[in-house]
């Protein structure tokens, strides 16, 4: 009988692996299944030694393989026609998706979530979120011009909120801000559902000429695998797995930091490295690393480009020399990039690094072979096919049920809460309503971002969308805006998606932008409750068709399950991005009224739409019924309307009307440059058969308030109805008298809302 032979590190070898088949293994501590773990076993002929089963722990966790959303999440890419392509260059698989904007220029853009660990450690939580968004981009070959942010917290009055919103809105203000990179808008709302569960969601969008695309991909045998950036440390093990808790090794630390720890100012030297590195074009292929770190760089660049890897473990620089091995693969230090380098190339690519002060180490090289090689010193410690750790992992039809809950859920409309009965009391809840946290003024938070860093900031919050010059000749931009209603979603998933994308869609258009492609961040409890399933598979579908009846395509993006507390889920809570074009910045539309005298006009048509409604709930703390229909032709007709009136000059300002309904939009619209405004709603009453309480506050979708001289209103009309677009001139804009006056409700001061609306948050926090 042969001998076995000992691994002189003690590391558990390929040669351990064969010789002690049957050794018991954590399996189901790293979160993998028993099935799954069989499975291992078959895709390598034997058990796997512990780097292995921790590469394919974290790599098939939920995070990494998207294993319970894959079926549905084909879809996007199914209902995409050609005519939805063609501005596309790059689509879903890719760390981001990336979008032609005309003269030779290219954006990309995505959002992605950080919730658990924002949750665990607020600040560096939603730090290394940005860090790790803005390294998706650069990795796309672009450089990084702005962020943006969605959040959601729970009750605002709860303690433990004051702990989460602090450290969130600290962390990403500190990264954002060091990395010298404009916060041009998001979102953020509070609700008890939220309250084990904070949703951090951060998008980054970056600029690129279209021959400098970089993609994540291995081809040729023979270049070098270079690591560099920050050394790699303990923080951030198996934050995407449960690999947090414990080691492999007897010896040495039992606990590990699950957060990352971000340095931004290593990262804002690792981006103009890496811009330099991209212009001397001496990197094949990029990838960052962000979840699984090694494990997943280098497993997702070999199967991208059909390839192998041969890595040298012990070549990995190193904050902490305790690491083990399952730990350096498994680590998601933050700040670091995995280039593939021609040989040629070496010293320049070196020259350029050191004149950055970055350190590298040379990892090992590409092979022509169907296997990803990782060494520690003489010894093997992995060996498996690239694709099997990185894409072929396994893909679950999980059990959908419809919820017991839902039809008594949408049984229970609005229609029996008592309605106002006279202009005191609709007066008296519109200042309720623009006080409450939910649509009280957000400067206490959007304060401590810079908005106007790198000086092609447009638009910013509190505009409806954000928007950046990309070219600086000829004044081309973008605008993006991002939106998410978790109520109308618990209420009816599908349609709740569609208004996601519509009201984000809106947004974009009334900055005078036409929308061109979506990103999407999907929040979703667990996926081992069929109800929630239910809930993914119908957004999921109305998202889907959405995009298509308004024909833009997804992108990318990113999915969030087990956002819930026991068995208590969040409200389903699809965040929809939407990117939109606009040739010159200048002809940009802010959301609020500027001039004296001018008309203002309501655009679509009100329907008595108050179920989920910030009215019932913020009002009444009631949520049941139905949400709003969405219409997307009409929404698309009034997109259109938009960017022909902004092309030839007719709209001063416009705001989207959403969340509180026409009132809260009319107020926000004043208080922007602190012009009042005289209104009547007796007409839009009578044409669409409203009470005063529906006029005010009712939902429905398709609707924006614009502000047109009044030299330019038989034109403007005249388009309207060319467009067929539903046009109704409820005021005119009032800058001498400082109210919002509305006929037969109530004259409210604009100091007077304002104190109300201002200092809000931070009077809690």
């Amino acid at each position: 009988m042969l001998k076995k032979k000992k691994s002189p590190s003690g590391v558990d070898t390929v040669e351990n692996a064969q010789q002690e088949p049957d050794k018991e293994q954590p399996w189901k501590e790293l979160g993998l299944k028993e099935d799954e773990y069989q499975s291992i076993r078959e895709i390598l002929g034997r058990r796997p030694t512990s780097s292995e089963l921790a590469m394919y722990s974290v790599m098939w966790s939920e995070h990494c393989s998207y294993k319970s959303s894959k079926i549905y999440l084909r879809q996007f890419g199914e209902k995409v026609t050609d005519e939805m392509k063609k501005h596309l260059m790059v689509g879903m698989g890719e760390n981001a998706g990336v979008v032609d904007i005309g003269e030779g220029l290219a954006v990309t853009f995505k959002v992605e979530s950080h919730n658990h660990p924002s949750y665990i450690e607020p600040f560096q939580g939603a730090a290394t979120g940005v860090g790790g968004i803005v390294r998706d981009i650069l990795s796309m070959g672009a450089r990084p011009v702005a962020v943006m942010d969605q959040l959601r917290f729970g009750a605002p009055q709860d303690p433990d909120t004051a702990r989460v919103v602090h450290g969130v809105v600290d962390g990403i203000s500190f990264y954002g801000n060091c990395l010298g990179l404009p916060n041009i808008g998001g979102e953020t709302v509070f609700d008890k559902v939220y309250q084990g569960n904070p949703l951090v969601n951060a998008l980054s969008i970056g600029s690129l000429k279209h021959e400098d695309l970089k993609l994540a991909k291995a081809t040729n045998a023979g270049d070098l695998v270079i690591l560099f950036g920050a050394r790699t440390g303990a923080d951030g093990i198996g934050g995407v797995s449960v690999l947090a808790s414990e080691t492999f090794g007897d010896e040495g630390p039992t606990k590990r930091p699950a957060v990352q720890v971000g340095d931004p100012f290593a990262e804002k030297v690792l981006i103009e490295c890496c811009l330099e590195l991209f212009q001397a074009g001496v990197v094949a292929g990029i990838q960052d690393l962000g979840g699984a770190g090694i494990s997943c760089a280098t497993s997702e660049l070999a199967s991208n480009g059909n390839m192998g890897m041969r890595v040298q473990l012990k070549s990995v620089l190193l904050r902490d020399e305790s690491l083990t091995p399952e730990e350096i693969l498994m680590s998601e230090s933050q700040e670091r990039m995995c280039a593939i380098v021609p040989k040629k190339h070496l010293k320049d690519f070196e020259k350029i690094v050191n004149k950055w002060e970055v350190e590298y180490s040379v990892l090992g090289e590409v092979i022509n072979e169907d296997r990803l090689y990782i060494d520690w010193g003489h010894e093997e410690i992995v060996n498996v096919p690239p694709r099997t750790v990185a894409h072929d992992g396994p893909v679950y039809d999980r059990p959908v049920e419809y919820p017991k809950y839902q039809d008594a859920l949408n049984a229970d409309s609005s229609s029996k809460l008592k309605r106002a009965e006279n202009s005191t009391e609709i007066a008296t809840q519109l200042m309720e309503l623009i006080s409450s946290p939910n649509h009280a003024d957000k400067s206490w938070i959007t304060a401590q971002y810079d908005k106007y860093v790198m000086g092609n900031t447009a638009l910013a919050m509190p505009d409806d969308g954000g928007m950046i010059r990309i070219s600086e000749e000829t004044g081309l931009g973008v605008a993006l805006a991002t939106d998410a209603n978790g109520k109308y979603c618990y209420l009816d998933p599908y349609e709740g998606a569609r208004q996601a994308l519509a009201e984000a869609y809106r947004n974009v258009a009334v900055t005078g932008a036409v929308p061109r492609a979506v990103t999407n961040c999907l929040n979703f409890g667990s996926p081992e409750n069929p109800e929630v399933m239910w809930q993914f598979k119908q957004a999921t579908a109305g998202l889907a068709d959405g995009c298509q009846e308004l024909g833009i395509p997804v992108t990318g993006g990113n999915v969030s399950f087990y956002n819930q507390t026991g068995d208590t889920a969040i409200y389903p809570t699809p965040v929809v991005g939407v990117l939109g074009v606009i040739d010159d910045v200048a002809r940009r539309i802010p959301s609020g009224w500027q001039d004296d005298g001018n008309n203002i006009y309501l655009l679509g048509t009100t329907y008595d739409e108050l179920d989920g409604s910030a009215w019932a709930k913020d009002l009444h703390d009631h949520l049941g019924g139905r949400p709003p229909k969405v219409d997307l032709k009409k929404e698309k007709e009034l997109a259109d309307l938009l960017h022909g009136a902004a092309m030839q000059g007719l709209i001063e300002a416009a705001h989207d009307i959403s969340e509180g309904g026409l009132g809260i939009a009319i107020l926000e619209a004043s208080l922007r440059f602190n012009v009042g405004a005289r209104l009547w709603l007796t007409e839009l009453m009578e044409r669409d058969n409203l009470d005063l309480t529906a006029a005010m506050f009712s939902e429905s979708q398709a609707r924006v308030i614009v502000s047109v001289g009044r030299e330019d209103d038989v034109k403007f009309q005249a388009l309207c109805e060319a467009r067929g677009v539903p046009v109704l001139r409820i005021g005119v804009t009032d800058k001498e008298n400082q109210a919002v006056d509305i006929q037969g409700v109530a004259k409210l001061e604009l100091e007077g809302i304002r104190g109300a609306w201002v200092g809000v948050l931070a009077g809690l926090y």
